[in-house]
């Protein structure tokens, strides 16, 4: 999942901010997306933040430096809103620099922005190096990022003279997820919880395991069926190539820097292509992106007519990764294993550090157990079973997962008791049928974007956006008015109830 996925978005900014419980970070090149300067907006800061939350023998009192970006520009100081994104798997700047919708927000409501970034993510790095040894990255779970997220929440409140100001949760993808549970576990500290793209059903192992690579090639079919053919078709030549052993053909075929040697070496190819086409649909945006390198506008659009196009279906299919991993053309070949890494999650783990650490995550606690058949799909069949999953991570980091744990801990798919969260999804995004489709009270509001892809809505404003986006975002605007309204109600009656 992770941008992973790297789990991504669009824009938001800051002037001088209380220097608090941090320290300010050097200047930077300013990142612009989507008509922001990221970095003239937003001010870096650190936060001294607990280690090990739940166990008072392990770490002790042990501390660490978690990132986090603030901005006062929109603020009404002391009385507008806290809107705080729960940072997901990656870099902070990604998601500051790709969730405009949130600045667009505290523009209205006149809100205080805190994008803050997950441990053992990006430079929140609990242990430095050492992070993603055996058995520091033990301190890797949903629970203590949480509880990082509501200690931060308590103390900057304090700080910057913020007590009354109710405060709204914002997130997407796993980071969506993350809002979710912090409006669950802690419903004292967050009014409200805005979760887009979020998953919260198949990471619960609800669901179906073919549902995902369904609805990727869905995406696809929907252009044409021709397309979903023409890549099954591809796949089916590359199977047969690679029965026949014949290795330096593929190797020509697909432009690999290597000729394949072994069956491993066919799975990781077949991986690879595969999310090339997961990441095309996740980020079927109308209008160019750069996240995960450069992503043409409409890539779903692109690829079909790359594959529909080619002199033979297997070049064609090598032209239509290239969408992905080779968008300059500067690319001589393909290195199978630095391009794509395969991991506990069969959508993809990313690359780099982050890759780790996610990988660990889908190996404890997040149940990513999807798979391709190439009957109900168009990809070759790749199993990953619980007991496939179980396998890996006992072997890459003597861990055996709890399948059944979000059931318990984060309430599955029972939560109806719960109020005031936004689960938005498009139905172009293969993660929306893992997460709620349908509200479930009042209170519990489910958006649906038709022609909506991952996360859009919490992508900043743009001329090529769907009307239905630029409704849900309304209809998001409204809600969120009315909770901060309520929760202002609710701690002013409190405080009369106090005083008498």
């Amino acid at each position: 999942m992770s941008g992973q996925l790297v789990f991504f978005m669009v824009t938001v900014t800051l002037i001088g901010v209380h220097v608090l419980h941090a320290l300010p970070h050097s200047p930077l090149q300013p990142r612009k997306h989507d008509g922001f300067q990221t970095e003239e907006q937003f001010s870096e800061m650190y936060f001294t933040q607990t280690v090990d939350h739940f166990n008072f023998n392990s770490m002790g009192n042990g501390t660490f430096s978690q990132r986090y970006l603030i901005t006062e520009k929109y603020w009404m100081e002391g009385y507008g809103p806290i809107f705080f994104y729960t940072g997901n798997e990656g870099d902070i700047w990604e998601f500051a620099s790709n969730t405009g919708f949130i600045a667009e927000l505290a523009g209205q409501l006149r809100a205080l922005v805190i994008f803050a970034e997950h441990r053992y993510y990006g430079k929140s790095l609990p242990f430095g190096t050492d992070s993603f040894d055996v058995p520091q990255i033990g301190l890797l779970t949903v629970e203590q990022a949480l509880a990082d997220y509501a200690v931060m929440i308590r103390e900057l409140k304090q700080q910057l003279g913020a007590a009354d100001c109710p405060v709204i949760v914002f997130g997407g993808s796993y980071g969506g997820m993350l809002s979710v549970y912090m409006r669950l576990k802690y419903p004292n500290l967050v009014a409200g919880a805005l979760a887009a793209s979020a998953p919260v059903l198949s990471t619960a192992g609800l669901g179906d395991s073919l549902q995902f690579f369904r609805d990727v090639t869905a995406d696809f079919e929907s252009v044409a069926c021709e397309c979903r053919d023409a890549v099954r078709g591809a796949f089916h030549q590359l199977t047969e190539l690679a029965q026949h052993q014949e290795y330096s053909r593929i190797q020509t075929q697909f432009h690999l820097c290597k000729p394949p040697s072994s069956t491993e070496d066919i799975h990781q190819l077949n991986g690879m292509l595969r999310n090339a086409f997961t990441l095309m649909a996740m980020f079927d945006y109308p209008y160019s992106t750069h996240f995960m390198g450069n992503m043409p506008a409409n890539p779903v659009k692109v690829a079909c007519e790359t594959m529909l196009s080619g002199p033979d279906l297997l070049s064609s299919l090598r032209n239509t990764a290239g969408i992905v991993y080779n968008s300059t053309g500067l690319l001589p070949c393909f290195e199978l294993y630095s391009l794509f890494v395969e991991c506990a999650d069969p959508t993809g783990c990313g690359l780099g550090p982050d890759s780790l650490a996610w990988d660990y995550q889908a190996c404890t606690e997040i149940d990513l157990c999807y798979e391709s058949n190439n009957v109900t799909d168009m990809f070759p069949p790749m199993a990953f079973t619980q007991r496939d999953r179980q396998l890996y991570c006992a072997k890459r980091w003597d861990v055996v997962p709890r399948p059944d744990w979000f059931k318990t801990q984060f309430w599955g798919d029972a939560l109806s008791t719960a109020s005031n969260i936004i689960f938005s999804n498009g139905d172009l995004d293969p993660w929306a049928n893992g997460g709620v489709r349908k509200s479930l009270s009042s209170s519990l509001i489910a958006l649906n974007i038709s022609g909506g892809a991952h996360h859009l809505d919490l992508r900043g404003s743009n001329d090529a956006d769907p009307e239905s986006v630029i409704s849900v975002r309304k209809t998001e605007a409204d809600l969120i008015t009315q909770w901060v309204k309520m929760e202002r109600t609710r701690s002013q009656r409190s405080l009369k109830s106090t005083g008498s």
